[in-house]
Parts: structure tokens; C-alpha cells; sequence
């Protein structure tokens, strides 16, 4: 009888453990995109592998520029934003609080996508345009 209600009580506990990580996982406390340059991703963890990168965040010329710290767990968008890196980009991002380790990430901010950025918005109204890509350029024919 008393190993049945012990047995009990680590089952009803197992059952809360899963309930509080599907619901954690599930849920997003907030989400929304950040513009910038990534200047930084890298693969981490011991065990739990997740990518951990930095954008750097400019509002205007000239002005110091933030850092958004960011989680990657989906390899293929670990991909998308590698090869986009030194362009000036946009981050969709969800933000998750509540996990307890850090083997889901080193921050609250996981990344689910990324577009390159074409125009730089200044103000309301205001847009800088990227310059154009030079083509590549033919090589003379010899005379």
C-alpha cells in the first residue's frame, strides 16, 4: 500500500513536469522582429546543441548600436541567417520565458525566420535605398 501511493505521488509528479514543459514550449510570451546586421552566430552547448547569435541594432547613423541576443534551434533558419550575414536583415522572433536550463537556449529570444532588409528606413517617410549590386563584371576579349 505504501509503495502504490508512492509510486502515485512520482507519477502525478512526472505528470506536472510534462504538463509545465508543453505548456512553456507551447506558449510565447511575446513575439515580434528586430532589424539589423548579424554580426555573430555560433553553434553551442554541451549536449543540447542550439545556435546563439548577436544583432546589432542601429535606430540612426552614427549612433552606438544595441546588441539583440538570440536562439536558433531549427537548423535550416540557422542556415537562412548564416547566409545572409553582413546584409542588413529582419528577425522574426518569439520570446519564451519559464524554461529552466539553459539547454533550450541562452536566452528568451528564439528565431523562426529572416528576410533581407532591401530599403533602411530613417523616420517615418524617410528611406535610404540599398545602393545596387554592381554585375559581375565581363572580361575583355583579348585583341
Amino acid at each position: 500500500m505504501r509503495l502504490a501511493k508512492m509510486l502515485l505521488g512520482v507519477l502525478v509528479l512526472a505528470l506536472v513536469v510534462a504538463l509545465y514543459f508543453a505548456i512553456v514550449l507551447n506558449w510565447n510570451y511575446a513575439k515580434g522582429d528586430n532589424a539589423g546586421w548579424v554580426q555573430k552566430l555560433s553553434q553551442k552547448g554541451w549536449i543540447c546543441k542550439t545556435w546563439e547569435g548577436e544583432l546589432a541594432l542601429v535606430s540612426l547613423p552614427g549612433s552606438t548600436p544595441e546588441k539583440f541576443l538570440f536562439t536558433i534551434h531549427d537548423d535550416a533558419v540557422a542556415a537562412q541567417v548564416t547566409a545572409v550575414m553582413g546584409k542588413r536583415v529582419s528577425l522574426a522572433y518569439v520570446q519564451k520565458v519559464g524554461l529552466p536550463t539553459s539547454c533550450f537556449g541562452e536566452t528568451r529570444n528564439y528565431v523562426t525566420g529572416v528576410v533581407v532588409q532591401e530599403e533602411i528606413p530613417l523616420a517615418p517617410g524617410v528611406i535610404v535605398p540599398r545602393p545596387p549590386t554592381a554585375p559581375a563584371s565581363v572580361a575583355a576579349s583579348a585583341p
